[in-house]
C-alpha cells in the first residue's frame, strides 16, 4: 500500500513533550521543529543556502501579503512557492486571517467571510474560507491553514462569536479542499483564554479529522500563565497522531513551555526582527549587541553557538556593523538568532528520545533566570 503523503509519527513522549516525524511532500519534518517566517516568500536578511545552513526544515510564508503583492496567482504561475523562492523543503502558509484582523482596515466581518481594504494601497478586498483555501492552493505550500477570526482573548463574549463563526468557516474550508495529495490542512484552534470555549473548538475540530491541528489566538496580549494553562488545556483534546502547531510564538522561553505541553510545531518573526534591531538571542537571555560594554568584546555572541556568526565574528565586530548600520549586521545577527531556536528544538527532540527533558528544560529555563516547569510535565500525551 502506497504511503498516504502526509503521516504523523510519535516517536517518543517524556512527559507530555513530544518527538515525532510529519511525512510531507518535500521532506520529513522532526518535531520539535521551530519554522523561520518568510513573510512575503523570503526570510527578512536571510538566503534559502543560509536557512539550510541553521538547520532550517519548515519555512512559513503569509497568505495576505502574498495575496496583495506578487498575486497568488502569478506564483502559481511560476510553479509555486517552492520554485519561486528557491526552497526546496516543506512550506506552511496562514489563512491571512490574523494580517486581516491586525493590518487591514476591516469594513465588514460576518459569517461568509471579511471585507478588508489593502494596508498597502486601500484597494478593496474580499476573504471567505473558499477564498483563502483558493489563494493557498495557488501557492502551494505543504501547510495549508483555515481561515478564522482572531478575537481579543480577554473579551468572553465576542470570543464566543468569533469561535462559532471559526468553526463554521472550518466546515467550509474542508470542502473548499482540494489537493488532500499535495497540501495537509490544519485546523485552528480558538476561543481566548476561557477554558470552556478552547474545548469547545478542540473537540469540534478534532471531529472534523483534519491531517493536523494549529492553535492560534496566543501570544496575542494574554499573561504567560494563561496562554501556558490554555495549552495544557488543548494538548490534552488533540489527537495523539497529528501534528500540534503553536502559532506565532518564538521566545525560547515560550518554546520550552510549548514543548512541555506537547507542541509539535513553532513559528515566529521574532530572531529576525529583533537582529534587525541590534539584538541577540543568548542562552543565558536577550542581549542588545549596540550596548558600549561590548565595543572591545572578542567573544562570540553565544559561546554555546555553533552557527557562522559565531564561528566567525566578535562581539566587538558585531556592535561595529550595528553601530555602523552596516546591511551585514542584521544578516548575521539573523542567522545566530535562528539557529538558535532551530537549535534548541533539535537539542529538546534529542533530550525527549532519550528520556531526559524535564533535566534538559529546567537548565535552559534556569539559565535564563526564567520560571521553572510545572508540576504537569509529569502528564503523559
Amino acid at each position: 500500500m502506497a504511503q498516504k503523503p502526509f503521516t504523523y509519527r510519535l516517536d517518543a513522549t517524556d512527559g507530555a513533550a513530544r518527538a515525532g516525524t510529519f511525512h510531507t511532500p518535500h521532506g520529513d519534518l522532526l518535531t520539535p521543529v521551530f519554522a523561520p517566517v518568510g513573510t512575503r516568500a523570503t526570510v527578512k536578511a536571510v538566503t534559502p543556502r543560509d536557512l539550510r545552513d541553521v538547520g532550517a526544515t519548515l519555512v512559513l510564508a503569509n497568505t495576505y501579503h502574498l495575496y496583495l503583492r506578487p498575486g497568488d496567482e502569478l506564483i502559481r504561475e511560476m510553479g509555486g512557492l517552492h520554485r519561486f523562492m528557491a526552497w526546496d523543503g516543506p512550506i506552511l502558509t496562514d489563512s491571512g486571517g490574523f494580517q486581516v484582523w491586525s493590518l487591514g482596515d476591516i469594513n465588514e466581518i460576518d459569517d461568509d467571510g471579511v471585507t478588508f481594504r489593502s494596508h498597502l494601497d486601500g484597494s478593496l478586498h474580499r476573504f471567505s474560507p473558499e477564498r483563502s483555501i483558493a489563494v493557498q492552493q495557488n501557492l502551494g505550500a505543504d501547510i495549508i491553514m483555515c481561515f478564522d477570526e482572531l478575537a481579543d482573548p480577554d473579551d468572553y463574549e465576542y470570543s464566543r462569536i468569533a469561535l462559532r463563526r471559526t468553526l463554521h468557516w472550518a466546515g467550509r474550508c474542508r470542502e473548499a479542499w482540494t489537493t488532500q495529495d499535495t497540501q495537509a490542512l490544519f485546523g485552528i484552534v480558538q476561543g481566548g483564554i476561557f477554558e470552556d470555549l478552547r474545548r469547545e473548538s478542540a473537540t469540534a475540530l478534532k471531529a472534523m479529522d483534519f491531517p493536523g491541528y494549529a492553535i492560534g489566538g496566543l501570544s496575542v496580549g494574554e499573561s504567560k500563565e494563561d496562554m501556558y494553562r490554555t495549552l495544557e488545556v488543548v494538548n490534552d483534546l488533540l489527537p495523539a497522531d497529528r501534528p500540534r502547531y503553536l502559532m506565532g510564538v518564538g521566545t525560547i522561553e515560550d518554546l520550552v513551555h510549548g514543548v512541555a505541553r506537547g507542541v509539535d510545531i513553532f513559528d515566529c518573526v521574532l530572531p529576525t526582527r529583533v537582529a534587525r534591531h541590534g539584538a541577540a538571542l543568548t542562552h543565558e537571555g536577550q542581549i542588545s549587541v549596540r550596548n558600549a560594554i561590548y565595543a572591545r568584546d572578542s567573544r562570540p555572541l553565544d559561546s554555546t553557538c555553533d552557527c557562522y556568526t559565531c564561528r566567525t565574528f566578535s562581539r566587538a565586530y558585531l556592535r561595529h556593523l550595528v553601530k555602523s548600520q552596516e546591511i551585514l549586521a542584521p544578516i548575521l545577527l539573523s542567522i545566530h538568532n535562528l539557529r538558535m531556536l532551530i537549535r534548541l528544538a533539535q537539542e529538546m527532540r534529542a533530550a525527549i528520545l532519550e528520556g531526559r527533558f524535564a533535566s534538559y528544560a529546567t537548565g535552559v529555563l534556569s539559565r535564563l533566570g526564567a520560571s521553572s516547569l510545572p508540576l504537569t510535565l509529569k502528564g503523559t500525551s
